[in-house]
């Protein structure tokens, strides 16, 4: 019968067990001194070697021929003991058997001394499993136990764990295996079974299984299964994650701002059945790797990749600001999260591209900020150039005309400049509005903003009610105000409301990074709109510190 590669190279001595000296090398020094403990606590991932570890050290304890510490694996009880076929040594699993009869079983059988070796050994894997009876009856045996038994409990949840049981332990931790040591491995394991893995399909089991030397074993078994000779594509096919290239094309086009190409790569990836969680999880990982490229001189010590992968994403971080780098895994974060929660994978995932490839469909405060740190980009590696112009606050001549056409003809060919000025005034979101505005004569130096319609975009965060009110509105900035022109008189109901137009106000800053104060566009002097004398009273209030509610 067929036997599993991490079942056929499973560690019979500690020399064998990779990646955990600090464990190793203490459990030896205690065999050789006899200084053996009744109750050792193994935490530690998946993987990592600690039920390995524990029936090594319960081998070790009952064999009459120690050697430096390890078993000799060659007398009667060692190749018993291999076998199963000693009944000293008992092996619960807590995950289905954490019942306190299960445990009261244990604390029973332990009053009787072994029938072969020296010490009666329990190993209780998943321990954190247990019930909260179950570990209550462990509790008093764990306090004293007979001088014959050795408990060895292993969790990969350690903070589960009473601390009443903690207490009565001597704990080991086990370390992620490294990514060279499980490589290492790997190839080793490869030669013995007359197969052959190159470097790169190595480095990404090494990769894949997230420091887990027995899914690196399950991952090369199921590849030797396909291909005697293992390389990245059928690494790649077997566990069904996307290549290299397919990765870099996807970040590319993130950073390109091309959702088509994105979309299309995940409609292909999708077509190879390939798992739209675990893509998400790699492109996090690729993103992770840009960023540790683009705050890290020498991070190449940190990231184990294939050089040619470290100079593609080396290249792609030169034009990127890491605030977008951060703004993206914050996003795909955010996705995966929802995945989780049971929304359609593909559809969230092809959501979030297009969210990626179209940072104007984000309204969050680090959408914004990702944007204004590429625009600060391309304005200083002279991509785009700011064009200032030489009259700061020109005062356009607007004709009252039926349409932006009638106005444009009007104007004078020595005023080119003004020209420009009355296109900009007329907002292109909002032609009904276009008579109004040119029925209006510019107050002092206002000037159109711009950027109102995000201001609307994102007042609907605070208030859809006021956001609809303002619909089809205008804004102008003069000085320290700014000036609001619309057609709803229900919008200035609105503003002379504290609590309202406070939102407004936040709304304004998070968009400009300016604070503003509000008033009406008509021909009279500048001022703030009229507040009711209570709603004075309540804004008095809140400078001196103090709670105001209204009702």
């Amino acid at each position: 019968m067929y036997q599993a590669l991490y079942r056929k190279y499973r560690p019979k001595t500690f020399s064998d067990v990779i990646g955990q000296p600090h464990v190793t090398v203490t459990l030896q020094n205690e065999l050789l001194s006899g200084r053996i403990g009744h109750a050792y606590l193994f935490i530690g991932s998946r993987g990592t070697g600690k039920t390995t570890c524990a029936k090594i050290f319960a081998k070790a304890a009952n064999c009459f021929e120690i050697k430096n510490g390890n078993p000799c694996g060659e007398c009667d009880l060692c190749r018993d003991i291999d076998s199963g076929e000693v009944m000293d040594i008992v092996e619960l699993d807590a995950a289905s058997n954490n019942s306190v009869n299960d445990i009261r079983d244990i604390c029973e059988s332990a009053a009787f001394t072994p029938a072969r070796g020296k010490y009666r050994v329990y190993i209780i894997d998943e321990v954190h499993m247990l019930s909260p009876g179950a570990f209550n009856a462990l509790l008093k045996t764990l306090e004293e136990p007979p001088a014959h038994v050795i408990f060895i409990l292993a969790t990969t949840e350690v903070h589960k764990i009473p601390a009443t049981i903690l207490s009565r332990c001597q704990r080991f931790e086990f370390h992620k295996i490294s990514i060279d040591d499980i490589a290492n491995r790997l190839d080793y394991i490869a030669k013995n079974e007359n197969a052959t893995i190159n470097k790169e399909a190595a480095l990404l089991i090494a990769r894949i299984s997230d420091g887990a030397m027995r899914d690196a074993i399950s991952i090369l078994d199921k590849c030797l299964g396909i291909n005697k000779n293992v390389d990245v594509d059928v690494i790649t096919s077997t566990v069904g994650i996307a290549s290299f290239e397919n990765m870099y094309c996807l970040t590319k086009a993130i950073f390109s701002k091309v959702p088509k190409d994105a979309l299309l790569i995940i409609n292909t990836l999708n077509q190879q059945s390939k798992d739209m969680m675990r893509l998400t999880q790699e492109l996090i990982g690729n993103f992770r790797n840009i960023m540790m490229i683009k705050t890290l001189k020498d991070s190449n010590r940190l990231l184990v990749i294939p050089d040619e992968e470290y100079q593609k994403l080396s290249e792609l971080s030169v034009d990127i600001s890491l605030e977008t780098i951060i703004y993206v895994l914050d996003t795909l974060e955010d996705s995966f999260e929802k995945m989780n929660r049971g929304c359609d994978s593909r559809t969230e995932l092809e959501m979030c591209m297009v969210k990626l490839c179209s940072p104007k469909l984000n309204y969050s405060n680090e959408a914004i900020l990702a944007r204004l740190s590429d625009l600060e980009q391309m304005i200083t590696s002279g991509e785009i150039k700011a064009n200032v112009s030489p009259d700061v606050n020109p005062k356009p001549k607007v004709q009252n005309k039926k349409n932006v056409n009638d106005s444009d003809r009007d104007i004078k060919d020595s005023e080119p400049h003004e020209e420009k000025v009355v296109k900009e005034t007329i907002p292109p979101q909002n032609q009904n509005s276009v008579a109004k505005v040119d029925n209006v004569n510019l107050q002092g130096n206002a000037k159109l903003m711009q950027n109102w319609q995000e201001v609307l975009d994102a007042l609907k965060s605070y208030s859809r009610t006021i956001a609809l009110a303002f619909k089809d509105s205008v804004a102008y900035i003069d000085g320290d105000f700014v000036l609001i022109d619309s057609k709803n008189e229900m919008a200035f109901e609105l503003l002379k409301k504290s609590t309202q137009r406070e939102k407004i106000k936040v709304a304004i800053q998070e968009v400009t990074g300016k604070a503003y104060k509000l008033g009406p566009y008509n021909s009279t002097p500048v001022k703030e709109i009229n507040m009711d004398p209570l709603d004075e009273l309540a804004d008095t209030a809140r400078e001196l510190g103090i709670d105001v509610t209204e009702i």
